[in-house]
């Protein structure tokens, strides 16, 4: 039988959608994540090992993202590697109306709930970590019926669909990984929203100015503070913005830019160690 070689990463903080984001960029064949660690697996016959992905997670750490992680290796017997994923992923309730479910669970949908379908795969935004709760948190407040909604860094589309199905008219999500942009494709149509969501591979530069009404940006902080001028050229005034992908230590920083570009903060909110901020343009 096959065997595989399995790493086990934990992480302070444990973000699978950061640690995730990175780790695609070496040679494996899937993550697993489970409830404090998230599993890797490569074939025997890659090149991967645990100096590697130590290498690759010491990046996050210069940038602030990591405080601390650990890296332990072993071999495992071939398994169904889509069956192992599927058993990982459960019905997400992230508010009394926003409920997250992947498509092969079922699920009672009661009164006024909003159910937003997600097969995330190698994509971002599965729903289950705090970040994604916060802004979908947000968007449930702030978003108003007709608004037209930019979803930066979109991953597996999930801010843009639960946009339209709270209201949106129309959203743009783009992402500059490929992968992202067919799951985030395939996700439209299981929402049946495709019609009303575009979705585009590529940086900021493909998206047009003075657009937007509302901007959505769960990614991370080194990218939300690249970004500011950007996001400003693309938002009318008197839009709203939600940032996530955050830490609490990085709100000071990210207050600091974002209002220096003319965008008053109106709240943070926070679960763990993760926050949420929602701004408004001025200018």
């Amino acid at each position: 039988m096959k065997k595989y070689k399995e790493y086990i990463i934990t992480a302070d903080p444990f973000n699978p959608e950061i640690l995730n984001s990175i780790l695609w960029e070496l040679e494996i064949t899937g993550t697993n994540e489970d409830v404090n660690c998230l599993r890797v697996f490569a074939d025997m016959e890659s090149n991967l090992n645990q100096e590697k992905i130590s290498e690759q997670l010491q990046k996050l750490k210069q940038e602030g993202l990591l405080r601390n992680f650990n890296v332990e290796e072993s071999v495992l017997e071939e398994k169904n590697w889509n069956e192992e994923w599927e058993k990982s992923l459960n019905v997400i309730k992230v508010s009394d109306r926003i409920v997250i479910k992947p498509s092969f669970k079922d699920y009672d949908i009661k009164a006024d709930e909003i159910v937003i379908t997600i097969d995330p795969k190698m994509s971002f935004g599965t729903g289950e970590h705090q970040t994604t709760k916060l802004i979908l948190r947000l968007l449930e407040k702030y978003i108003r019926q007709g608004m037209s909604v930019l979803d930066a860094g979109t991953g597996s589309g999930i801010l843009s669909i639960a946009a339209v199905k709270l209201g949106a008219a129309k959203a743009l999500g783009f992402d500059t990984d490929e992968w992202c942009y067919e799951n985030a494709l395939e996700n439209c149509m299981l929402n049946n929203v495709s019609d009303q969501i575009e979705i585009k591979t590529g940086d900021i530069k493909i998206v047009p100015r003075d657009e937007y009404d509302f901007i959505l940006a769960n990614i991370q902080k080194n990218i939300l503070m690249e970004l500011t001028a950007e996001f400003s050229k693309r938002l009318k005034n008197k839009g709203i913005i939600l940032l996530s992908g955050l830490l609490e230590e990085d709100e000071k920083d990210i207050l600091e830019k974002y209002t220096s570009e003319g965008f008053t903060h109106l709240e943070t909110i926070q679960m763990d160690e993760w926050i949420a901020l929602s701004l408004t343009k001025n200018t």
